[in-house]
Parts: structure tokens; sequence; C-alpha cells
């Protein structure tokens, strides 16, 4: 499956824990990345300082969906089943 331009849910939907040029501690579940682009597409793509978490991921019908509607639902679900238990 071919990400679809301008959706960039995998940007903003889930939290990336690694460091980001412009957010060295990360980011967290909702807030866009500061590497996206006004059309949403990533300044790093492609370059050695893109997070490893970011270049790994790729889209897949089960996170992606078929629409960016769902690409959002899904990571969303999916940030939130993976939240450690709180105590």
């Amino acid at each position: 499956m071919e990400c679809r331009v301008g959706c960039a849910a995998c940007c903003i939907a889930i939290t990336i824990s690694s460091p980001i040029p412009g957010m060295p501690d990360g980011k967290p579940a909702g807030v866009p990345c500061p590497q996206l682009t006004s059309d949403y597409r990533c300044r790093l793509f492609g370059k050695p300082e893109r997070p490893a978490v970011c270049s790994g991921f790729h889209a897949d019908e089960d996170t992606c969906g078929n629409t960016n509607e769902k690409a959002f639902e899904l990571l969303r679900e999916l940030e939130k089943s993976t939240l450690p238990d709180k105590v």
C-alpha cells in the first residue's frame, strides 16, 4: 500500500518518543510533527535525521484504512491500546 499524499495521520495521531528535530523529547499523540510541511509532507523523508520509528512505519490497510479519516481512527485506537496501564 502506498502512503496517501496529504494524510499525515502517522505524523499527528501517534506518540513519537524519540527525538525529532524541533522536538528533542519527541512528540505527544495528537500534536503534528514540527517537520510536516503545510501540504502534510515530511521534511525529513529520506534523510538520516528522520527518526527510526518514522522510517520503519509503512502504510498498511490495518493502520491506514481506506481514507485519511479511517487512518486517524485506527492510529488513535492503536495509540490508546498501547498506552501503559496506570496504577
